[in-house]
């Protein structure tokens, strides 16, 4: 029986170790051989010095060594931190400080940008390279030894022995209501789980082929990996510069699941796409999908089941609509998973009736750890149920997710909106201060307020306020050197003075109501 995530590809190696795991471009890797990677990674790191516990980050786009670094590090008990590969050297930073990593593995290229801010993460004692060290200048003014992992001398893997499910196999960094991005600790346990129900209700088996077009740090992305590794199925690895690549893949490799967030299915429906009869499913999650891209989604692929999700990092996947539900309820996300039960809250911390708004609360084993290193807001988010949902004396902690959902007669879900000011754009969750701190990094501006706005394509759009003395180009101009592309604002907006509420901070309803009467319909 499996209990820790690797064992997942081991297993698959002992049963069917010539079947396909993993495609990348026109190159393929059967189980065995990703086993045997796997394990020189693990032998390889923990020649380096990993010990359990310790944090190995992962700075790498869609690629073999992007997954045997992730799978290598939990193998050799440590807890893999993959960061998002479009995120700047100043994210970067904040990750790895904030992880404590021991060991950052990337490229020559990405290392060279980063140089400046790794000097400033005192736990960082290596630097793995995946491809040639190079011998120019750079590398020697880093105070951290930089190797290519090619370069290592080869080293026996020995596995820990006394590592169980509830140890700690990931930190996946997502943003919060304020302040930078916080680590969400995932157990063995949860990423097993959250496995096992997504398969049971998408029918995965060994004969799938899933296409990994989002990114391996955000756990909507990583399940593609989990899940295909579950029943002995096989990935597709895509870094698309164009939506029409991901139609070419699914055509090209017989891509049989099909995974994206609104803003990519906003963009794919309207291709034209070939006869894909192999394509068995598609799911959404990381926000609501617009019923008329549904449609459209629809009529180009006919025979393709669409599954409308919710999910949180906190507890990856909370609830699912089945496709026969979808002509009935296509703006629901559906019910609870299988192995999760989700109640609605409302504010006397009662359960609430039929289309009553409350605050959405997960139980059960997908539960994660709470945040890295940040107890108040682990504290906030992962709270005591009320024993009416647990029916216990002692305490079980569930997550508390700031959604505000209703519930029909027939026990569906609709979400209505978020607790907090978090902006939920591209599947991704921005915390309004990181891109306000950014913008505040000009000279020229004195104060900043960024705000999500309903955006078809999107889900909610980035807006920027700036109380400045500069042009909108020269804000955005800053914004695209120092922020990710899903962290761009669509609409920058300079004024002489932001309105100010009695306690003198920025009146963010105030400017809401002024965009809705202002600037709305502005070209962007």
């Amino acid at each position: 029986m499996v209990f820790l995530v690797h064992q997942l590809i081991a297993q698959a190696a002992v049963s069917t170790p010539l079947a396909p795991a993993l495609w990348h471009r026109n190159q393929t890797q059967d189980y065995a051989s990703l086993q045997a990677s796997i394990v020189a990674w693990a032998g390889a790191l923990q020649a380096l010095g990993l010990v359990e516990n310790q944090r190995v980050a992962l700075y790498l786009p869609k690629q073999f060594s992007a997954v045997w670094g992730l799978f290598a590090t939990m193998a050799a008990g440590g807890v893999a931190v993959p960061i998002n590969p479009a995120l700047k050297a100043a994210q970067v930073q904040h990750i790895v400080q904030d992880s404590g990593a021991t060991i950052l593995i990337s490229h020559q290229t990405r290392v060279r940008l980063l140089a400046e801010h790794l000097r400033e993460c005192p736990t960082l004692q290596h630097i793995v390279l995946v491809d040639a060290v190079p011998t120019p200048n750079w590398l020697s003014e880093l105070p951290i030894p930089v190797q290519s992992l090619q370069a290592l001398p080869e080293a026996a893997f020995c596995p820990p022995a006394a590592r169980i499910d509830a140890d700690m196999a990931l930190i996946l960094y997502t943003s919060g209501s304020t302040g930078l991005a916080k680590g969400v600790m995932l157990s063995h346990a949860n990423l097993i789980a959250g496995a096992q129900s997504v398969v049971s209700y998408l029918h995965n088996t060994a004969a799938d082929r899933l296409l990994a077009a989002l990114p391996l740090s955000f756990d909507y992305g990583l399940s593609q990996l989990t899940c295909a590794f579950m029943v002995g199925a096989s990935v597709v690895l895509l870094d698309y510069l164009v939506p029409q690549d991901v139609v070419q893949a699914v055509r090209h490799y017989g891509v049989t699941g099909l995974a994206a967030v609104p803003s990519l299915w906003q963009k794919l429906a309207p291709l034209d796409w070939p006869e894909v009869p192999q394509l068995r499913y598609l799911t959404n999650s990381g926000g609501a999908l617009p019923v008329g891209t549904t449609q459209a989604l629809q009529q180009k692929l006919p025979d393709t089941a669409i599954f409308l999700m919710y999910g949180l990092t906190e507890a990856f996947r909370s609830t699912y609509l089945p496709p026969e539900q979808l002509q009935q309820r296509p703006d629901s996300i559906g019910q609870a998973i299988p192995n999760a039960q989700i109640l609605l809250v409302n504010a006397e911390g009662e359960r609430c009736g039929v289309d009553e708004p409350g605050e959405l609360v997960h139980r059960g084993a997908l539960v994660a750890m709470g945040y890295w290193n940040n107890p108040q807001a682990t504290a906030a988010c992962f709270r005591p149920l009320p024993t009416w949902i647990t029916g216990l004396s002692q305490p079980e902690i569930g997550v508390w997710s700031g959604d505000i959902m209703r519930q029909d007669a027939a026990g569906y879900l609709y979400f209505i909106g978020r607790r907090d000011a978090q902006i939920k754009t591209a599947g991704y969750r921005v915390s309004p201060d990181e891109v306000e701190a950014v913008v505040c990094g000009m000279p020229e501006v004195t104060l900043a307020v960024a705000q999500g706005v309903p955006d078809a394509a999107l889900g909610q759009a980035i807006i920027v306020w700036v109380q400045a003395v500069c042009t909108v180009a020269a804000v955005q101009q800053h914004c695209r050197l120092h922020l990710p592309n899903f962290m761009q604002p669509k609409q920058c907006i300079v004024l002489a003075e932001l309105p100010l509420n009695p306690n003198g901070k920025p009146d963010r309803a105030a400017l809401l109501r002024l965009y809705q009467t202002q600037y709305v319909d502005d070209p962007v």
